[in-house]
């Protein structure tokens, strides 16, 4: 989201200061080559000398020291105007043959507006010296020949001596592999096989698309929020989670229930669940990724690995990768590992598998002995939680079957509201805190 939001940012305003860089580099080589000066002569001109003659030429004609009195104020009133005039000139660069009188927008319309308002600022011998100097520096050979110099030795330092060539050629390579990471589809990719050819893995795609076939069309899928979005948007199906999911509390017993023992897992996830979906096959499967799971079930839950075991060590791997005690009985290693591993099996009465894809990458479980009371619960209407009435924005509820396992939630608090005063924060909460340069204990 971040690449998204920032990079066209980021671009423009890159571009736009490279572009003053290069327009201040190429502009004595064009002046030299005949390009129209930026700036004309005859644009601007001395205000002060047109102020003391319109005010002798009015104090000539009259006859009495009143007379000479408003002349003067009269040839004020002209130079002022006249200045007003000029400062509409003076600060524009002027066209050149091939363009229209003034192209409006873009960073010179920007540029125009600062220095029409800086115009008005200046004093009057500022204006005209700088007029004068601005002059010059387009029309005085001298001038522009010193700046021709001056830009040579910029190009050929940063060519030759500051090193920014091969920094620059380094970082195209690196734009072009980081824009063909996030071009590719995520649920489909090409790798080369053992034979050397190309070889098409959509072991994702095919796996929403038999979700999509398979199952009935209200059916509920779990799986963590990372594939929330394709679930619905490929599977078609109901996620209890995805990318648009803030509430912490939420995700933290999803991770609860997906690292909690199976039969544990189950008590819980049948109530709320059809289907339970995981990533697998090695790689950034759902394993790499269930120590984070189980931490941040405990961050809600301080039951879970315990308030001794804030950050959940005791859920992981050894150095042999072999997984410990509490590892080896979750569910969602289970999931994972059923018929991949020796002696590791999903109990068959509480989640049946229904399909795994091509590679082993997709696993599809289904939840055995669902509870239709409460699905019936959480599809009624009247249970939802609405900001009005007949509005698509409710806040969900769960259903009261699991209101054991929600009242052991702790509320979590976000990083920044760790500094507030009170108690009830779980270990989690105060690990971050000592961490953070807060408390010297836990």
């Amino acid at each position: 989201r971040l690449v998204l939001i920032c990079g066209p940012v980021c671009a423009v305003a890159c571009a736009i200061w490279v572009g003053f860089v290069l327009d201040f580099i190429l502009e004595p080589f064009l002046l030299l080559f005949g390009q129209k000066p930026g700036y004309d002569a005859s644009c601007g001109g001395s205000v002060k000398k047109d102020t003391n003659e319109a005010a002798k030429a009015e104090a000539k004609d009259g006859k009495d020291s009143k007379s000479k009195a408003k002349a003067k104020e009269d040839g004020k009133g002209k130079a002022k105007k006249q200045k007003k005039a000029t400062e509409g000139s003076w600060w524009k660069p002027q066209p050149q043959e091939w363009e229209a009188d003034e192209r409006p927008g873009g960073a010179m319309q920007l540029k125009r507006m600062v220095k029409s308002g800086l115009a008005t600022l200046v004093p009057e011998e500022s204006y005209e010296a700088y007029h004068e100097a601005r002059v010059a520096y387009d029309h005085n050979p001298q001038t522009i020949m010193a700046r021709t110099i001056f830009s040579l030795a910029v190009v050929f330092y940063c060519w030759q001596i500051s090193g920014i060539v091969p920094r620059t050629a380094v970082f195209v390579k690196h734009c072009d592999r980081v824009a063909r990471s996030l071009s590719n589809p995520q649920v489909a990719y090409m790798v080369q096989g053992r034979d050397g050819q190309p070889m098409l893995i959509d072991d994702y795609l095919q796996g929403y698309k038999w979700i999509d076939a398979n199952t009935p069309k209200d059916s509920r899928v779990m799986a963590w929020w990372d594939y929330g979005y394709q679930i619905t948007g490929i599977g078609r199906r109901t996620s209890i989670a995805d990318g648009n999911t803030w509430n912490h509390e939420h995700i933290a017993t999803l991770g609860r229930m997906l690292t909690s023992p199976e039969k544990k897992a189950w008590n819980a996830i049948r109530h709320l669940a059809d289907y339970v979906l995981v990533w697998a096959g090695g790689g950034g499967d759902d394993l790499a990724k269930s120590p984070h799971l189980a931490r941040i079930g405990n961050s809600v839950f301080p039951d879970h690995c315990g308030d001794d075991d804030p950050k959940c060590n005791k859920f992981s791997f050894y150095g042999d990768n072999t997984p410990t005690p509490m590892m080896a009985r979750s569910l969602l290693y289970k999931l994972c590992q059923s018929g991949v591993t020796a002696k590791v099996r999903v109990n068959q009465n509480l989640f049946k598998e229904v399909h795994t894809t091509k590679h082993g990458l997709m696993r599809v479980y289904q939840v055995v002995n669902i509870s239709q009371e409460s699905k019936d619960w959480i599809a009624n209407p009247t249970n939802r939680e609405c900001d009005a009435p007949g509005s698509w924005y409710c806040v969900g509820k769960y259903p009261p079957a699991l209101d054991k396992l929600i009242a052991l939630r702790r509320n979590f608090a976000q990083l920044e509201d760790f500094n507030k005063a009170g108690s009830g924060k779980s270990a989690y909460t105060k690990l971050i805190e000592k961490e953070l340069g807060g408390k010297d204990e836990i």
